[in-house]
């Protein structure tokens, strides 16, 4: 995975540990190597048990935050990654999974 590839990867990885534990007050993560095929990658998987995200059309809107943050939000992390998937129930937390493929 080239440099541009991996700092793209750390980046969304480190918003997204940031909203778990900010938002979600914790969870876990997985980490798995993945394959298509055609290619390698890594696959991350965040789960909070948190309030869930109410609106997830808004929260995915460019410029939106529920607080006083400079941080990308899931859109910005979303455009990092090859892959993005976000999942939430209210009262029963979120889980967003990311793919970034070394060739992606």
């Amino acid at each position: 995975m080239s440099i541009l590839n991996q700092t793209k990867l750390i980046t969304a990885t480190s918003e997204l540990v940031r909203n778990l534990l900010k938002y979600g007050g914790g969870g876990k993560v997985v980490i798995e190597s993945v394959s298509n095929g055609r290619d390698n990658g890594v696959r991350v998987t965040f789960i909070d048990n948190g309030p869930g995200i109410p609106d997830i059309t808004l929260a995915m809107k460019d410029g939106y935050s529920t607080g006083k943050s400079l941080g990308l939000g899931l859109p910005g992390t979303k455009r990092l990654v090859n892959e993005f998937d976000i999942k939430t129930e209210l009262g029963n937390g979120t889980t967003v999974t990311i793919t970034k493929w070394k060739n992606g």
